[in-house]
């Protein structure tokens, strides 16, 4: 099995019976992406595999997505207006605040089947979408293989998730580096104008937005969550310039440690040389670059975002006031119904359903003056 662009573009386009049309730029970095896996990456043969199925799923996704485009042209007259968005580091409550929010069904929220592959399979989804069992066996391999996944982050199939899934496939993502160890790749990523990759964000939005009018959904704006934002607050005002920006906070040493081990949790069933301290450190690195791009575009009067500022202690400890700042934030009225309905989904997922999750500074070579000491702008600015 090859992870080459050639095999794997002609194998796409084979299974999915049409042509790839990818920018010279989404090439160069599908290409470089490639050869970072190739290297890097130290893939084992489950590590090969699955990046070959994930990148090919995702070409043949492009192929798709442009087919039901030209089949249903009225895609491209859905308008995605004022979205509300998540945002803050990972393990700040952006989770719970987003699925809780998203019970309101005035609300649209991208779900997990739905960003994982934003294609129907046919075009009997409204009726039955054959999606939906696919991606149940998909979480539940990803649960087999990282059982402790299940005490770090709630993964659920049909459950609002993140974005970043479909950023993915602009390959403007850090998704790949989430399941392999790529510091030169995602370091030349991080350094590009991401803004094609907030374009192509919105097209995608636009093509859930159409499948969940079809099957009668009548919420009017989106709720979006993913950390990644952090790092593009200027691309994502380029693409959404009405966007109310709702910004979780809580200190890096509760959080950097407990990202480590997530991100050690996914990418070690794919290699057989995993560098836990070298993974940590990567991703450290890049969550303190991205709270200081938003640190820095924030302080920019230019800015069309506005930002809401909570607390994770908050979150936690009275959560149904800091909804209320949130909804006075985004100018909506919190109704009886929409409390019921997070009343209800709360209800249903608690914290104590799933095991705990256990970790230490020292398993990723962290320490409390390491983490003091890189995050210091954003502590001394919150903390």
């Amino acid at each position: 099995m090859d992870l080459t662009l050639q095999s794997l573009t002609q194998l796409a386009e084979t299974e999915a019976s049409g042509l790839l049309d990818l920018t010279s730029f989404e090439s160069e970095i599908l290409s470089r992406l490639i050869e970072a896996l190739n290297s890097s990456g130290r893939l084992n043969s489950a590590g090969i595999g699955f990046h070959h199925q994930r990148l090919v799923e995702i070409l043949k996704n492009r192929i798709a997505i442009e087919q039901w485009f030209k089949i249903h042209p009225e895609i491209n007259e859905e308008h995605i207006s004022d979205p509300i968005v998540v945002v803050g580091l990972p393990r700040t409550g952006t989770t719970l605040l987003h699925r809780t929010i998203a019970a309101d069904s005035r609300l649209l929220a991208p779900l997990w089947y739905e960003v994982r592959n934003p294609v129907p399979l046919s075009e009997s989804f409204v009726e039955s979408d054959t999606r939906i069992p696919k991606a149940e066996t998909e979480v539940a391999a990803i649960l087999r293989a990282s059982p402790e996944l299940a005490a770090i982050h709630p993964m659920d199939a049909t459950a609002p998730d993140e974005e970043i899934m479909l950023l993915e496939h602009s390959f403007m993502s850090t998704v790949p580096e989430c399941y392999a160890y790529l510091p030169d790749f995602g370091n030349w990523l991080y350094e590009q104008d991401q803004t094609p990759g907030y374009e192509y964000l919105y097209r995608l939005l636009q093509f859930l937005q159409w499948q969940k009018r079809q099957r009668g959904l009548t919420g009017t704006r989106w709720l979006l969550k993913t950390p990644h934002h952090l790092h593009y607050p200027r691309a994502l005002a380029a693409v959404f310039p009405r966007a109310k920006v709702v910004q979780t906070h809580r200190h890096p040493l509760d959080v950097i440690p407990s990202y480590g081990s997530m991100m050690c949790a996914l990418a070690a069933p794919f290699t057989d040389h995993l560098d836990r301290a070298a993974m940590t450190a990567h991703w450290a690195h890049k969550w303190q670059c991205g709270l200081n791009a938003t640190l820095a575009a924030r302080a920019d009067e230019g800015l069309s975002l506005d930002y809401l500022d909570l607390a994770f202690a908050d979150l936690l400890a009275d959560p149904k006031s800091q909804i209320e700042h949130v909804y006075a934030f985004i100018n909506e009225d919190l109704t009886e119904r929409a409390l019921e309905e997070m009343a209800s989904w709360q209800e249903l997922n608690t914290r104590e359903s799933r095991p705990e999750h256990h970790y230490t500074l020292e398993e990723f070579g962290l320490s409390e003056n390491l983490i003091n000491e890189q995050f210091s702008t954003y502590i001394g600015h919150y903390f």
